[in-house]
């Protein structure tokens, strides 16, 4: 397996002639979408901006040795930048001046809520407890979203309440399912509750589609590629038609990888109910068109290219967009770079989603 270093070493070479390669047979030019690198500080319109990556990941040995033989399976999947989820600080915070990023937002996929209650319990327990040490370590750098035991539902708003006010965390960190469940299913309310009444945001990130792994399977990992931008789409999608933000219109959501491919082909849910009145249920009198509920939906920018960024802020608006990198796996090494070229955003939307949107959203010094 190619090392992330040994990744990093080749891209930059590649970047040298404008072309960087991967082993799946596509390229792209580097140089075509004017995403040169950044340095700290970022300055937008002559004015300093503190960037925050609200979507970046860590792992912690304390809360794998519950794991026993599962550990390395769950915590360090064969991707590229895996062992760099266990944090060696210095490292982190070089590798975060080399992005041009002031601050990142931790978060840790689930990877318990198929455990039992109590063990499930204890990895959020411990996970939380580290986030928080983490943070206080470095508060100027580090901020966190909580794990919580989603599967049960009584204890996650427990463990939500605790973060926030005794632990300092920003929120928490969600699947796109659970243990197939939707979101939207009535169980969860208290947990929405919880979040609306403490006013912190979730970050919805998807698990991929078990399911559909006979379909996705051959080259181009097609179940990350598809199936995870797919797992958020549907989320939302739930969220938005069984009326959840209807319930909690408190509630403030941040979707990774740009929200999947809702913000796409948004408008095609505007019509879904009209055309086929039959797959809708008529005693569900949504408050807004579909479409509308994406402006209260917080997207993070991990989709690649400015262009794609252009029509993300055309759908939902840049009020509602953040940096997201998906650090340390390397989806996104220069996130700043792809907003900075983004034409069609004025300094204020550029600033905006940098870090200004994010630091009011977790209520810290922008």
């Amino acid at each position: 397996m190619t090392t992330r270093r040994e990744f990093l070493r080749g891209g930059a070479a590649a970047a040298a002639t404008g072309i960087v390669f991967c082993s799946c047979g596509l390229l792209k030019s580097v140089h075509a979408q004017g995403t040169g690198r950044q340095t700290l500080p970022v300055m937008v319109g002559g004015k300093r901006v503190k960037t925050i990556d609200v979507h970046c990941h860590c792992h912690f040995h304390e809360a794998g040795a519950l794991l026993g033989a599962d550990a390395d399976k769950l915590q360090l999947p064969p991707v590229n930048g895996a062992p760099e989820a266990f944090i060696e600080v210095e490292k982190r915070l070089a590798a975060m001046d080399s992005q041009a990023l002031d601050m990142e937002v931790l978060s840790i996929n689930p990877f318990w809520y198929d455990r039992d209650r109590d063990l499930a319990a204890k990895i959020v327990q411990i996970q939380n407890e580290k986030l928080a040490e983490l943070c206080a370590l470095k508060p100027d750098r580090f901020a966190a979203f909580a794990s919580l035991t989603l599967q049960a539902p009584d204890l996650a708003v427990q463990e939500l309440e605790t973060a926030v006010k005794k632990q300092g965390l920003k929120g928490a960190a969600i699947g796109d399912v659970v243990n197939g469940v939707e979101f939207s299913d009535p169980k969860f309310h208290p947990v929405w509750a919880k979040a609306e009444e403490l006013g912190v945001p979730l970050f919805i990130h998807p698990q991929g589609i078990p399911e559909l792994n006979k379909r996705l399977a051959g080259n181009g990992w097609l179940g990350n590629t598809i199936a995870n931008p797919l797992g958020t789409t549907i989320a939302l999608s739930h969220l938005i038609f069984e009326g959840t933000f209807d319930r909690f219109p408190g509630l403030k959501v941040i979707a990774a990888h740009g929200g999947g491919f809702l913000p796409s082909y948004a408008d095609r849910s505007d019509h879904a109910c009209l055309v086929g009145p039959k797959g809708c249920n008529p005693d569900m009198k949504l408050k807004k068109q579909p479409t509308e509920y994406l402006k209260q939906i917080y997207f993070d920018s991990l989709i690649f290219s400015p262009e794609a960024i252009r029509h993300l802020v055309a759908q939902v608006g840049a009020s509602q967009v953040v940096v997201g990198s998906d650090y340390p796996y390397p989806w996104e090494m220069n996130p700043v770079a792809p907003i900075l070229a983004t034409a069609s955003l004025s300094d204020d939307e550029k600033a905006d989603i940098l870090g200004r949107t994010a630091a009011k959203l977790f209520n810290v010094q922008a």
